[in-house]
């Protein structure tokens, strides 16, 4: 299974300058050793077969006619191979030169690209020797290469392989305002390669890295980019070999610089991905076909991808979480922001005298606290308008009671507390229920009542209840209907519970000590509902993962699912290689199946939660992100 991969590899290649007949062998060899890796697509530098600086060699017959024998010689190697290989070399047709990218596959060349921008500026002076290729495409003033059996074009689209269409540009093209990519990419092109002679000065790798990245963002796409190494002449300039390969923002894979020996940069991208995020965000025609050789393409010149191993591929096991310390710091500040400012325009249009809260000395309605005092900041309000309620019950452990109340005279906040555990037990008298059956309803009656208390407080003070629920509680079902599952406003109701333990742990570290010695405890707390009474040493006995899986490979499963689309293998494949070490195979199938059926018949409560502030890509609001039947089967998923 390929799991919608595609593997690509970025040449930057040893060459001798107008020497096609020492280049091709390079070529060559950059050949075998992806096709050892089962690379699908390899991508080398713009005019690769004589080297981009030959200056005015390139009007010579010699070097022309070099360059044709060591394309025939490419293609002929390329037989059987199950590679496509992309080159760089001028394209003559009568009295102009095109700087071409020549596609071969399997024996000969299927397309030829012709550069569009030509760099005619500064360092550069491409006008001297070459032509612009705009306007030729199938659709104007076309050119037919009778040698190759295709056209010439400049904004031509190939499916080389089910569900992988490319799209080439040359260097300069990515520079321009409205590079080629971006119609080469409405019209169905899902991986972009740019063969390039960029050549290197001080702060232009960074400016290369960030165009690559953020084309390949604008394009939802792929893009591979490969540069002219240092073999070049170096008469006035020189080149460093960048090969980079990209992925709808993000940088898969980047070879070192300035080496002297052959680099080839390998990634897998998955086109899956980018077809489904394409599907949701922006509208792509597949328009524009080239029809001399595409119904070749359909059956003798297109590349079997039916399997991937993923080695190429890093998966990341919490997409939710920033592995960087800084990174994961500012999006943190920013979610924390968004919060407290969704809460603050709440709070002052319903003109309220303040905010409402449960406070059980988890991490949720921490959060959720912390999230209060700074809309009050922002209110120019005190906390004490804050009204912050803690409700023990049955499964109320010393640790979280005290966390809890230590908590509330830290940050200010008004408090009360009041036992649910009578009006409980009358309630489960009147229901004709036993209490010594700690079932669904020994542990529903409890949240609801908590919720009741919550309303009607808030009620009797003309003050606004916030909720406490996460968002991986809301994809699990992980809440009481009508209980902790609704509110007047639901503050972390789009943060996943993988985040929320580093939003908490973000306003520790800028906290007074008194309140951060709080919040750490709070972090090392287990989570848990605490509906069951605690254990014989008064631990919490009833710990959610226990139950429902692990929350990391829920937020995991939860990410990869709503935003694009996965399979069930899938997604096991993918945590497999992300989990590598931590969980074995039978038990990522084993937490996937309860995250898929919960999250199926789950989708009721989903369908009638309050307002929350969206933080992130992934939410599940019906009113937004996320419209589902909640009466949908889930067999053809499981």
């Amino acid at each position: 299974m390929n799991y919608g991969m595609f593997r690509v590899a970025a040449a930057s290649l040893k060459l001798k300058v107008a020497d096609p007949d020492y280049n091709k062998k390079e070529i060559m060899s950059a050949i075998d050793k992806a096709v050892e890796e089962e690379v699908r697509l390899l991508v080398t530098p713009e005019l690769s077969i004589t080297g981009y600086t030959c200056a005015d060699l390139f009007f010579t017959k010699a070097l022309q006619q070099a360059a044709e024998r060591a394309i025939d010689d490419i293609a002929d190697y390329t037989k059987d191979k199950n590679i496509a290989v992309i080159v760089g070399a001028p394209y003559r047709y009568k009295n102009k030169l095109y700087n071409c990218a020549y596609t071969i596959l399997n024996g000969r060349v299927i397309n030829i690209t012709t550069k569009i921008n030509l760099a005619n500026y500064n360092e550069f002076y491409e006008k001297r020797w070459f032509d612009s290729g705009a306007g030729l495409g199938i659709d104007t003033d076309s050119i037919y290469s009778y040698k190759y059996g295709c056209w010439v074009s400049c904004n031509e689209i190939i499916e080389i392989s089910d569900g992988v269409t490319i799209g080439i540009e040359l260097c300069e093209d990515l520079w321009v305002p409205n590079p080629p990519s971006a119609n080469m990419a409405l019209s169905g092109a899902n991986i972009i390669v740019n063969l390039s002679a960029s050549d290197e000065y001080v702060s232009k790798a960074e400016y290369r890295r960030d165009l690559v990245s953020n084309q390949s963002a604008r394009c939802i796409s792929g893009y591979v980019y490969a540069g002219a190494s240092v073999h070049e002449s170096t008469t006035d300039l020189v080149f460093s070999g960048a090969t980079l390969i990209a992925e709808n923002g993000a940088i898969l894979a980047e070879g070192k610089r300035f080496s002297r020996e052959n680099v080839i940069t390998i990634a897998d991208i998955d086109c899956e991905k980018l077809d489904a995020l394409r599907q949701k965000n922006m509208s792509f025609e597949n328009s524009h076909k080239c029809p001399s050789c595409y119904d070749q393409l359909m059956d003798d010149f297109k590349l079997d991808n039916d399997s991937n191993d993923l080695k190429y591929r890093f998966v990341d096991p919490h997409p939710f979480v920033p592995a960087n310390d800084e990174k994961r710091r500012e999006r943190c500040e920013e979610i924390f922001s968004i919060q407290a400012a969704g809460l603050a325009k709440r709070l002052e249009h319903v003109g309220s005298s303040g905010a409402v809260v449960g406070i059980s000395g988890g991490l949720d309605s921490t959060l959720a606290l912390l999230v209060c005092t700074e809309a009050m900041k922002l209110l120019g309000r005190p906390n004490s308008d804050i009204l912050g309620i803690t409700m023990p019950g049955f499964g109320t452990t010393d640790r979280t009671y005290n966390n809890a109340l230590e908590l509330m005279k830290s940050l200010g906040v008004t408090i009360k507390e009041i036992s649910i555990k009578d009006a409980c037990t009358q309630h489960m008298n009147d229901i004709e229920h036993n209490p010594d059956i700690k079932d669904i309803t020994y542990e529903n009656t409890q949240a609801r009542e908590r919720t009741q208390i919550l309303f009607d407080m808030a009620n009797k003070h003309g003050k606004l209840l916030v909720g406490t629920g996460d968002l991986s509680e809301l994809a699990m079902g992980w809440c009481t209907y009508n209980g902790d599952h609704m509110s007047m406003y639901g503050v972390n109701a789009s943060v996943p519970k993988t985040l929320v333990r580093y939003l908490v742990e973000y306003v520790a570290n800028i906290s007074e000590k008194s309140t951060a010695d709080i919040l750490y405890d709070v972090l090392d707390t287990p989570v848990s509902p605490e509906l069951l009474p605690p254990d014989e040493n008064g631990e919490i006995a009833q710990k959610t993962e226990d139950n429902i899986g692990p929350y990391e490979l829920h937020d995991f499963f939860l990410y990869n699912f709503v935003r694009f689309g996965f399979t069930k293998e899938k997604l096991s494949a993918l945590a497999l290689k992300a989990f590598d070490g931590a969980y074995d195979k039978e038990t990522i199938d084993k937490w996937l199946g309860v995250f898929l059926k919960r999250f199926f018949i789950s989708q009721f409560k989903r369908s009638c939660i309050p307002d929350a502030p969206k933080v992130g890509s992934v939410s599940l609001s019906p009113r937004g992100d996320w419209r589902m039947p909640s009466d949908a089967s889930f067999n053809a998923f499981i």
